[in-house]
């Protein structure tokens, strides 16, 4: 059943929580993307680091929180999944892709070609975007999967 505000599951509305995300290095992962956030690092267990706001109380609707667990296994194959960040104008997306890069991201060529966005990758493989201001999400352009 569909409603104006999303899709409903046995009467209950349903939205997404959280994000898993595999990491050799759960702990840097999880502070990496703590500091490009602004958020607060908690760490539920060993293997697991916890990504979520400041005072967040889960499953507050206020964000999607990202949880990043150890894997034994190295990368093998690219992700299939990455973050996308949204930027307020092209001066504040040029801030944050130097703050990420402060924080270990480099620039990467995923084939993107000419596009308003920056990508970025940490050493560890997690990607993220940068976008310009004004890009509208589901609009042609978008960054290769």
């Amino acid at each position: 059943m569909r409603t104006q505000t999303g899709l409903r599951v046995g009467g209950m509305a349903l939205r997404l929580v959280q994000i898993a995300m595999d990491a050799r290095d759960d702990s840097a992962v999880g502070r990496f993307w703590a500091a490009a956030l602004g958020w607060g690092v908690s760490s539920e267990g060993p293997g697991v680091t916890s990504v979520e706001p400041v005072g967040f109380g889960y499953p507050d609707p206020a964000a999607v929180c990202i949880d990043v667990l150890a894997v034994p296994e190295p990368k093998t194959v690219k992700n299939r999944v990455h973050l996308d960040l949204a930027t307020t104008s092209a001066a504040h997306q040029a801030d944050l892709a130097a703050r990420l890069q402060d924080l270990g991201a480099a620039p990467a060529d995923v084939g993107q070609g000419d596009v308003p966005w920056t990508v970025l990758a940490t050493r560890r493989a997690t990607s993220s975007a940068c976008w310009r201001p004004g890009r509208a999400a589901g609009t042609p352009g978008r960054s290769p999967r």
